[in-house]
């Protein structure tokens, strides 16, 4: 199958990007202090410089006390912060590529003892405590318009140093998907009970994030059926579920969504070889992002519980094919870019042979 679909063009409004290759947003853990520094602004530039269409930044935490999780993350707020971001932003420009921020928040995912206040718990949706003690604060309305606000003054302060749009991180089991999640959204009030209510956050959160950065500045979802917490967790059962879910959430503002998966060849439903972004592209008629081990012969838990195991490159005849027919529109990659910089140059000018393998030691480096 030609390569070529990978390497066209994609415009939708402002955002005009020179391949469907897009950087998967991957947590690095190589800023210390929450400032992203030189090694970080090239990290960014070598995918740019080779072929990368647009970058999705790893996780970046909002201005929020209890946003941070992991150490070593970086913040998207802060002088320092936003002046090394901007760097990166500079960066990839140079390049001819394009590049948004991730913004997340953990939620209930942190531990007290985590940077910067070791004295801060979770925030979630319910409250959680264990011998006796609070280990996941639930949010009142105030804490939920706090955080809302967090996300839209990164989003105006990604506009303003020259990002190319955001990404709101409400996938894998953090802060936004909580809500999502009938097993850790327990609450009685409006942000609680039915899936339209608690989807309520999410929605409300992307409407500020609209009204901070006005029309034409894209906004990326990301959201997930499966959890770190539950691999086998599904959000939605059925296609029509999945419509009832997703088109409040388009309505609210979101001009991409960003469908993560582990394996991106799975069909979503049964009954129609549809993976889940080719199902949220037919319900919702906006573009698509997939994702899920692209590149790759092994899947990422895999790494985790065999850490000596290599992922070789595989083939992309699956891929091209789904992407020819206009399955979905932009094509995330995750670890095969994260060992190899120039993963998609090699794809473009047919030299497989020379991609290189992916084992955890990767996760160790920063190249």
């Amino acid at each position: 199958m030609p390569v070529k679909a990978l390497f066209k063009p994609f415009n939708l409004g402002g955002l005009a990007l020179p391949s469907r290759v897009v950087m998967a947003p991957m947590t690095r853990s190589f800023s210390p202090g929450g400032v992203p520094n030189s090694k970080v602004i090239e990290y960014y530039r070598r995918r740019a410089a080779a072929g990368v269409g647009l970058i999705i930044t790893e996780g970046t935490t909002v201005a929020h006390k209890a946003s941070n999780g992991y150490p070593n993350v970086p913040h998207f707020y802060g002088e320092a912060a936003l002046a090394g971001w901007k760097k990166v932003v500079d960066a990839v420009h140079a390049e001819g590529g394009k590049i948004v921020p991730q913004l997340w928040h953990v939620g209930s995912v942190r531990r007290i003892g985590t940077e910067p206040d070791a004295t801060v718990p979770g925030y979630g949706p319910s409250e959680k405590t264990k011998d006796g003690q609070v280990v996941v604060h639930g949010m009142t309305h105030q804490d939920i318009q706090d955080v809302i606000a967090a996300f839209a003054q990164a989003a105006k302060d990604a506009q303003r140093i020259g990002m190319d749009g955001v990404e709101i991180h409400g996938a894998h089991g953090y802060l936004v998907d909580q809500f999502f999640w009938e097993g850790s959204n327990q609450r009685t009030d409006e942000y609680g009970g039915s899936l339209a209510n608690r989807s309520r956050f999410a929605i409300e959160l992307i409407q500020a994030v609209r009204a901070a950065v006005g029309e034409g500045f894209p906004i990326i979802l990301r959201f997930s059926q499966w959890k770190q917490q539950d691999y086998t967790a599904r959000l939605v059962q059925t296609p029509e579920a999945l419509g009832e879910f997703l088109q409040p959430l388009s309505d609210a503002g979101v001009d991409i969504f960003h469908c993560s998966t582990r394996r991106f060849w799975e069909p979503e439903f049964e009954g129609s070889p549809l993976n889940l972004a080719g199902w949220t592209r037919k319900l919702t008629g906006k573009p698509t992002i997939t994702v899920g081990s692209v590149g790759l012969d092994g899947e990422f838990l895999q790494f985790m519980v065999n850490t000596d195991k290599v992922a070789q490159p595989a083939s992309l005849e699956n891929l091209l094919e789904r992407l020819n027919n206009e399955e979905f529109d932009l094509v995330a990659v995750g670890r095969a870019l994260l060992v190899d910089p120039d993963w998609a140059q090699k794809v473009r000018d047919g030299r497989e042979e020379d991609i290189q393998a992916f084992s955890r030691e990767a996760l160790m480096t920063l190249v």
